[in-house]
């Protein structure tokens, strides 16, 4: 049987990426300009397009500005899930504030959307080993399953020696977490999805998703909608390094999506965590 992939969304604007959170404050973020509507509509147009259904993890700060959009993604029949309230990295919180994180956002996505929220990720991928606590937060209030975990090792986040693939973090709770997929070469663990495709070839990603299928593992693949958009703002006095991996290739992003989606199988990522069979996830 073929695998179903799950395809997702980081909704966020361009403004709240960690790439450029020690350079622009949140008190200024009402005053910026806002694309992300117009960015989500896009994505939107691709999805549907190619004939596709995916996960939009979305900031409740975003669903409290743009309701209208909130509403129009799960009228097309893709999941509305939770990325937290505005982009706060789990390990900046303690587990009081991440409660609190989590119910604000899952009060202003359920309130537009009209659905329940049952799915979670972290922004910036930020459940590590710092955070053993949090996906017990996760199941305590709720949540299926999260898809919060890179699991490698690199300078921007990560948890390196977590599980590859689907695992349960907790053998007496129900939550699943699905760790993005990344790519196994000679030996190393090689990250794929959102910037690291935009830069680097899709093949890669290709890899990545055949090597999970293979095992019978589904991918999990992210972007986020500000990715396809090469006419946003320049924040000229970020870092050189920041600059360079938010803003190279923008415009090949679209084109590698709609490669990227038509050659591999994709769903939501409910439906993903659906399929999983219960007694071969890692614990």
């Amino acid at each position: 049987m073929t695998v179903l992939n799950a395809l997702s969304v980081d909704v966020e604007e361009w403004f709240q990426v960690g790439a450029f959170e020690r350079t622009i404050d949140r008190a200024d973020w009402d005053a910026l300009e806002s694309r992300v509507a117009d960015n989500s509509a896009r994505v939107l147009d691709l999805f549907a397009a190619a004939g596709v259904k995916a996960t939009f993890f979305t900031l409740g700060w975003v669903a409290a500005r743009h309701p209208r959009l909130v509403r129009r993604i799960v009228e097309e029949g893709h999941e509305i899930a939770s990325h937290g309230w505005d982009h706060a990295r789990v390990f900046t919180l303690d587990a009081a504030a991440f409660r609190a994180d989590l119910a604000r956002a899952k009060a202003a996505l359920e309130d537009a959307a009209g659905v329940a929220v049952t799915g979670y990720r972290a922004p910036s991928f930020s459940i590590d080993a710092r955070t053993p606590w949090a996906h017990a937060v996760l199941a305590e209030e709720g949540y299926l399953y999260s898809s919060s975990v890179a699991p490698l090792r690199h300078d921007h986040y990560g948890w390196h020696g977590s599980p590859r693939f689907a695992w349960r973090p907790h053998a007496d709770a129900a939550l699943v977490e699905l760790p993005v997929t990344v790519a196994q070469i000679a030996g190393r663990r090689v990250a794929t999805g959102g910037g690291f495709f935009r830069l680097l070839p899709a093949a890669l990603t290709d890899l990545a998703i055949r090597q999970s299928n293979a095992q019978a593992q589904p991918g999990i693949f992210y972007f986020h909608p500000w990715e396809v958009d090469p006419g946003q703002p320049r924040v000229a006095h970020a870092p050189l390094r920041s600059r360079l991996r938010h803003y190279s290739r923008l415009k090949a992003m679209a084109g590698k999506l709609d490669g990227l989606i038509r050659r591999h199988a994709w769903g939501r990522v409910d439906h993903v965590v659906e399929r999983l069979p219960g007694d071969r996830l890692a614990a």
